[in-house]
Parts: C-alpha cells; structure tokens; sequence
C-alpha cells in the first residue's frame, strides 16, 4: 500500500506530524535515518516521501544523519519517487553558506558574511569584516548552535583560543555583522506546498531564542555590555501575525521554487533604518504549540494535509 513515508532522525519533533497524519487516516511510515541499508540495485517502495533531516543531528549523537539521507534522497530521486523537500532542500538545511548563496541568487539581502576555517582565520575574518558588533555562527548548525554576540575583538580573541570554544562539525565558522533591531523581535515565515502559510513574531528581549521547538540563544558571556533590555509588560516569546505582508513574501516564494523547496521557515530581522535581512532557513520547520492555539492555525495540520493530498493524486494516478 501506497503511503507517506517521513525521512528523520528525531522522534520528538516528528511526533507532532504523526499524531495529525493519524487524526486524518492517512497512512505513514517513519523512517529514522541515524542508521540503516540501502540496497541500490533495489527500487524504493512507492509513496510520498518527506525530508525532516536537521542540520543539528550531531547535537543528538546522530552525527551521519544528514549524510545518510542525502544517500537515500539520491536513490528516490533516482527512481522518480515523489519526494517533498529533496536534496537541493538538504543540502541549504545544512549550509548556511548555501542558503546565503541561494538567497543572493534571488536578490534577497542577508547580512555581510565572511567564512573562516581555523581558529587564526576566525579573527582575521573579524578584523576583515569591520564591524563594532558581530556574531559568529556555525554553518552548518541548527537550534542556535555556535552563535555568540562580541562587541571587540578583543572578546572574540579570549574565547576562539580558549577551552570554550566550539568548533563547528563541518570546520567552518561565519562571522557576520550584527543587525540591530529597533525593537527587540523578528520574524520568521512560515511556508508549506512553497506558498506562505503565515509568520509568527518572535521576542528576543533575552536573546534570540529563534526556533519553535528548542531555544536557540545568542550568548552574552562574551558581551562585556550586554544585558538584556527591561519590558513593560511580559510578552509571548511567539505570536503569529494576521497582518504581515511584507513583499519579501513574493521573493521567499521564488527562492523556495528555485530551490526545489515545498516546506520550510525563513528567518528575517529588520535593522533601525528599515531595511530587511534574511539570515536563515530552516527546511526542517516546526511551529510552536501555544502560539498556534491562539490564533487557530496549525502548522502541522496544514502539512499533513497537503501530504495526503499529494498521496491521494500519486493514488488515483497509478490506478488510473
């Protein structure tokens, strides 16, 4: 039987799916990708086949994942399968460098961005990129991993030679500039079947904590001036907007068409003069529970369904 087969390594962020997949009667199959064969003298069961691989596998001891799944993506791609989210969709998961380049491609602004490998390089990128303030990240990442907020070089110096240092799994560093925001938030867009579904506010008053599903935190250790901004009055971290429609969603749409991408989260913040940056995308997506419930919209819901749908479509057409 003909079925929805979804491609992991995290029965957490997995489960959420399942449960709607099982709410609607829509028959699936969990494959977990930290270990397995591949006979490829064999062609794959027929399906629909979804790709939740996540650039932060390694975090979880599933340092292979991603490699594994761009072996078995090959091989349904190979075979015509119906794949959702496929292995150009994998391969900007996993490199912030490639989505940087994808997202240029389409004429959509991200911050300056230099890359470094070695802990020497990591500095002279630094000094080369000029800013007063810069973050350096990991390029192939997730939930936040490797992101520090400096002020000087100095602090960059203290902690790239020093046991805290975290060295990136794939050996590459990004040091980027730091855009300021004029209040302390940004937005993340959801998409699923390419087109917008909608986008959730994110509070960053304590940090940027941009992931739904797991606190992703700019650290201030290393920040002799940070310190986290005063409210008011305590906000949602997440809030989904009724009302953005900035026009970026066009370009998103295009980039995530170009792209071969179907279901993903895009990241933007926009600095104190106006404008807007793009910095990250995340076709591993998830969304946040008590931010949904408010607004009555549901992320996994609406992915379910449209999985059925095309399930449904490769159904009546091979019988026909």
């Amino acid at each position: 039987m003909s079925k929805v087969y979804i491609l992991h390594e995290n029965e957490e962020w997995t489960i959420h799916l399942t449960d709607r997949l099982e709410q609607l009667g829509i028959p699936y199959e969990s494959w977990h990708l930290d270990y397995g064969t591949i006979d490829l003298s064999e062609e794959p069961p027929e399906g629909v086949f979804y790709n939740r691989m996540s650039a932060s596998s390694h975090t979880r001891n599933h340092r292979f994942a991603p490699e594994f799944a761009e072996a078995v993506l090959a091989w349904l791609e190979r075979h015509g399968r119906t794949v959702i989210n496929g292995s150009r969709a994998l391969r900007l998961e996993v490199s912030k460098v490639n989505q940087y380049m994808a997202l240029d491609q389409q004429g959509i602004q991200t911050p300056k961005t230099i890359t470094a490998v070695g802990r020497d390089q990591i500095i002279e990128a630094a000094k080369q990129l000029n800013r007063p303030s810069f973050i350096t990240k990991h390029n192939r990442a997730g939930k936040g991993q490797g992101v520090q907020l400096f002020h000087s070089l100095e602090a960059l110096h203290q902690y790239v030679y020093s046991d805290d240092f975290d060295e990136p799994v794939d050996g590459i560093t990004l040091v980027q500039e730091y855009i300021k925001a004029p209040e302390p938030y940004i937005v993340r867009c959801e998409f699923i079947a390419g087109k917008f579904f909608y986008a959730v506010r994110v509070d960053t008053s304590d940090g940027f904590e941009l992931c739904p599903a797991d606190a992703c935190t700019i650290e201030e250790l290393n920040c002799p001036t940070g310190e986290a901004p005063q409210q008011e009055e305590e906000q949602p971290k997440f809030k989904v907007l009724d009302y953005f429609n900035d026009p970026i969603i066009e370009k998103y749409e295009q980039f995530l068409s170009e792209n071969n991408v179907e279901v993903a989260g895009i990241e933007c913040i926009q600095d104190q003069n106006g404008y807007l940056y793009t910095y990250d995308v995340n076709t591993n997506t998830n969304y946040n529970k008590e931010a949904e419930e408010h607004e009555g919209k549901y992320g996994m819901l609406e992915l379910a369904t449209y999985l059925g749908s095309k399930l449904e479509k490769k159904t009546i057409y091979s019988n026909q």
